[in-house]
């Protein structure tokens, strides 16, 4: 049982940092979208969708850390793991997504084929551009921060921001 519980931790430990991150970001997204749809007398509930999208975001980046090619440059600067990295967390996102969406149109579909042109046809375009391009965004600054965390340390990143004496390890 000890076993399950220290595995139990580290997953949860894992998830917290993006899940965090993505959180704070989508809120703020759906925040200023709630507010700007507002002036036209349109009101928007897209907090929980906002809290959803960071919940899955912060997993598919737990489950895509695990492959192997994702840290291929660590002994480089810092910008070819970002760049790397960042597409393939946008792709794997936008992966789960489709998947997410073509499960719920083949409930009422015959079939994955007959779903998928339904979704393609129902897609709000406009809408899925807008939060694609601030998924891409978003991704890079999370990738160049954890890239930065991984080269200077939690602890010394911690002291920078937010100041106090550094820890000395043990």
């Amino acid at each position: 049982m000890g076993k399950i519980a220290a595995w139990l931790r580290h997953e949860i430990a894992e998830v917290i940092p993006p899940t965090i991150f993505f959180f704070v970001s989508f809120h703020v997204i759906a925040f200023t979208r709630a507010l700007m749809l507002e002036e036209y007398g349109i009101t928007v509930r897209s907090f929980a969708a906002a809290t959803i999208g960071a919940l899955i975001v912060a997993k598919v980046i737990v489950i895509v850390d695990v492959l192997p090619f994702v840290n291929r440059y660590p002994d480089k600067p810092l910008i070819y793991n970002v760049v790397w990295k960042t597409p393939i967390y946008v792709l794997a996102a936008l992966l789960v997504r489709y998947v997410e969406h073509l499960i719920s149109f083949a409930r009422k579909h015959e079939n994955l084929l007959e779903a998928n042109r339904h979704l393609l046809a129902e897609v709000n375009w406009p809408n899925f551009w807008a939060t694609q391009i601030w998924v891409v965004v978003l991704m890079f600054v999370y990738c160049a921060l954890v890239e930065l965390i991984r080269l200077l340390g939690a602890e010394r990143v911690r002291q920078i921001f937010f100041g106090g004496p550094l820890q000395k390890a043990a």
